[in-house]
């Protein structure tokens, strides 16, 4: 056990340093590319090996962290019951997208992000949405604390919540990964809001709500529940992936998709976490008063 727990630290730490570095690369070295390639092969090399792979690398991190940390907490049925739905419909709908422009628009993957499905979708794609949904999710669900209080209206609230969340993340993510000096995708139509159409939020929306859906359907009554310290690892998922999105768009000048991101998304996100901790301090308490309420019964009986 400790050394998942050294493994997804490892990854975690290389996740957000990868997306580090990501934001360094395209807001300072692109700019000045010529500096870097003025060091001969060497500096090529490293211009080609970090334009071609760095993507990749950071979600890969991401995908390993969460996965070892979903296993490790919830178990691996758990996991595997979330992963599934989530990878195979978040890459039926970019295939679905890129084929026939729904459900988020007319759009085309350019390189680096890795293999392409298809050659149209690359497959790091599905699993960015596998990673940072599953965040988003058990965030909502923490917050609204639908574990211990499981009625229909706490779990359509923290679908509708955990689809949110990981919406707002696109507000930031859409200018900065398609309108920037290194684009990783472009629309063939630009779209109203800030060259991206509203179709595509839908359809980040409807795709997100659907994987969890259907993991919450295959997760039924079995108790989902994080103690306090382990809360904080979903939301530093999704605080440095939102990070990473924002700072690119405001690099580039997008600033309104990036408050709104802020305001809907990690405001929200920040709220429900601080809510699920509060609740989770009180548990002891109330197991504690149990317990002394219990002892004068027992002795009337006797």
């Amino acid at each position: 056990m400790r050394r998942l727990v050294i493994a997804e630290r490892v990854c975690l730490i290389g996740h957000i340093l990868a997306k580090a570095f990501g934001l360094v690369g395209i807001l300072l070295v692109l700019p000045h590319a010529d500096l870097i390639l003025n060091l001969g092969n060497v500096g090529e090399n490293a211009m080609q090996l970090s334009l071609a792979n760095g993507g990749v690398v950071d979600i890969i991190l991401g995908t390993i962290a969460v996965s070892i940390f979903a296993c490790r907490t919830l178990g691996w049925r758990i996991w595997l019951a979330f992963t599934i739905p989530a990878v195979s419909i978040s890459i039926g709908s970019e295939l679905l997208g890129t084929s026939t422009g729904f459900p988020f628009g007319d759009y085309s993957y350019l390189n680096g992000l890795g293999y392409k499905v298809a050659g149209l979708v690359p497959f790091t794609i599905p699993l960015s949405w596998f990673y940072v949904g599953l965040s988003a999710y058990l965030i909502a669900r923490a917050g609204l604390n639908v574990t211990l209080k499981p009625t229909f209206a706490r779990h359509i609230g923290a679908l509708a919540l955990g689809a949110l969340l990981f919406t707002c993340w696109d507000f930031a993510l859409e200018p900065a990964m398609s309108q920037t000096s290194l684009p990783f995708w472009y629309w063939e139509q630009p779209g109203a809001f800030f060259g991206t159409p509203y179709q595509n939020y839908a359809g980040w929306f409807g795709t997100s709500a659907l994987f969890m859906s259907v993991a919450a359907l295959l997760w039924g009554n079995t108790p989902i529940t994080l103690k306090r310290s382990q809360l904080n690892f979903p939301l530093i998922i999704y605080l440095s992936n939102f990070a990473f999105a924002a700072g690119l768009s405001l690099g580039f000048g997008f600033t309104i998709p990036v408050l709104l991101g802020f305001v809907a998304g990690v405001v929200p996100a920040v709220l429900l976490w601080w809510k699920a901790q509060a609740a989770s301090l009180q548990v002891p308490a109330e197991a504690e008063l149990a317990e002394v309420s219990v002892a004068p019964v027992e002795v009337g009986v006797k």
